[in-house]
């Protein structure tokens, strides 16, 4: 949040007041600025009235900066730098910039951070920064930029690009079972692992297959990843998304249970706020990531 506006004095002062530090003299420093000497006194005076101090004193024809006029004009010189370097950058690539993106943990590490090493080398002028966030917020006042979003379009005033449905498989130690089970029926023999946001996630993948029997009862987790860890050494087998469980396949951690999959209770979104118009940085990543999404299959593992 910004400063009180009574604290921000206009750039037309302080370019004047840095002026006059600099060159000792209002009418120097109208002259350089392009500005009648009386314009330049009072912006000075108008300056020196919003801060309620005291930035010059006149020696002679010489107008001389005070200990606190010393130590403003340094931060004064480094913000208008900072200002004059990020307006050229701006003009010079208009869709650059930061993009500010809230994740949610599995789906932002397990499927796009792998796949942010494309977007940076397609558009190296954007910087993507990523933070977590388990549940929708509002953006009004947040320095989020968009967000991934999993369930419905129920996220109110924001916009959304689909990204994917969740599909789900079965997964446990490669010591747990010895072939993947045929029969979902069967998997009723063996410990099941559940998710706290996804209670009834096996129940759903039993129906899916004809099984109308209430799974037991196992051990909880409030996250993918512990769930996979309990997995990996051997406390029973786990419903995953298949974008999550195709590493640890792949690498032997886990095997498939059985090669059954179901849809989850949602899909995958990105969303950003309704009320803000889009960045160049915002709109560069919503190209790619749609070129993406189209050209994936993460039902598959």
């Amino acid at each position: 949040m910004l400063a009180p506006r009574r604290f921000l004095p206009s750039i037309s002062a302080l370019l004047a007041f840095e002026a006059v530090a600099r060159l000792g003299s209002a009418t120097r420093a109208a002259s350089e600025l392009a500005l009648t000497q009386s314009a330049i006194s009072r912006q000075l005076k108008t300056l020196e009235s919003q801060l309620d101090v005291r930035l010059l004193d006149r020696q002679g024809r010489q107008l001389v900066l005070t200990p606190a006029g010393q130590q403003y004009v340094l931060r004064v010189r480094d913000i208008l730098a900072q200002l004059a370097q990020a307006s050229l950058s701006v003009r010079a690539n208009p869709l650059g910039g930061t993009l500010n993106l809230a994740i949610l943990p599995a789906f932002g590490m397990h499927w796009l951070a792998p796949r942010l090493k494309d977007f940076g080398q397609s558009h190296p002028e954007v910087t993507v920064n990523l933070s977590t966030r388990l549940q929708p917020f509002s953006f009004q006042g947040s320095r989020f930029d968009a967000a991934i979003h999993f369930g419905f379009e129920d996220w109110p005033g924001v916009d959304y690009l689909p990204l994917m449905p969740e599909t789900v498989v079965p997964v446990c130690a490669p010591g747990l079972i010895a072939e993947p089970i045929d029969s979902a029926e069967d998997m009723l023999a063996h410990p099941l692992l559940h998710l706290e946001t996804r209670p009834r996630g096996w129940a759903r993948w039993l129906s899916a297959h004809g099984i109308d029997e209430t799974p037991q009862t196992g051990m909880m987790f409030d996250q993918f990843s512990t769930m996979a860890q309990a997995a990996i050494h051997g406390l029973g087998v786990a419903l995953l998304p298949t974008f999550f469980a195709r590493p640890y396949l792949a690498e032997g951690q886990l095997v498939l249970a059985s090669r059954h999959t179901t849809q989850s209770i949602g899909s995958y979104y990105l969303v950003w706020p309704q009320e803000r118009e889009k960045s160049g940085a915002l709109t560069s990543f919503l190209d790619w990531l749609h070129s993406e999404v189209a050209q994936q299959d993460d039902t598959a593992v």
